[in-house]
């Protein structure tokens, strides 16, 4: 019975983050390719890793419920890189001082990506021939809206590691654990673990 509230908790939570992501793309619409969805996947993969992919694709339904499953085929596929990136990155204990930077980086990357990836449904969509030099044409045609794209995710990069020490600390909290390890930074910029008993 335990595990079970448990588990109803913790979707309930992931709709809650899900709905979180798609308010945010909507409230983000009057500025192109600018948004927060990839500091919220960055963010929820270090906290829940493969569990992750829940909110994700809550998001992506809602998205799919909002402007059609036309668009939302795409989605499907185009931010499973950036989760990829930090299932990876988010193996590896590095000091806060490296980690921001580092996190800004890969944000960056996978929104100056976004269109390249993206491509291929375009093409088929508008009826353009797949080949590599109308590929091409096409990506760099939308490249300063990848630009653009990048430098926002760079910029909210920067709560990427905020963002997921907080989410540690309220899934301790909401989900009643023992001994959980919570990420507390340092003087020195790492995160050191402390244990937290269930109240």
């Amino acid at each position: 019975m335990r595990s079970s509230t448990r588990r109803l908790k913790e979707l309930v939570i992931f709709a809650v983050l899900g709905s979180i992501m798609f308010i945010s793309h909507v409230a983000m619409m009057g500025i192109p390719n600018i948004g927060f969805i990839g500091l919220f996947i960055a963010a929820f993969t270090l906290t829940y890793r493969v569990r992750a992919l829940i909110p994700i694709y809550v998001y992506i339904m809602l998205y799919g419920l909002f402007y059609g499953f036309l668009t939302w085929i795409p989605y499907m596929f185009v931010w499973l890189p950036l989760w990829g990136m930090f299932m990876l990155i988010g193996k590896i204990n590095l000091p806060v001082i490296v980690k921001i930077p580092v996190y800004m980086i890969l944000c960056a990357l996978h929104g100056l990506a976004f269109g390249t990836l993206y491509a291929p449904f375009s093409a088929l969509l508008f009826g353009i021939p797949f080949t590599f030099q109308t590929m091409l044409a096409w990506i760099i045609a939308g490249l300063p809206y990848d630009i653009a794209h990048a430098a926002g995710n760079l910029a909210a990069g920067t709560l990427i590691v905020p963002l997921s020490v907080l989410l540690d600390r309220l899934d301790a909290q909401i989900m009643n654990k023992k001994n959980v390890l919570t990420k507390v930074p340092d003087m020195t910029g790492t995160f050191s673990n402390t244990n937290e008993q269930e109240s």
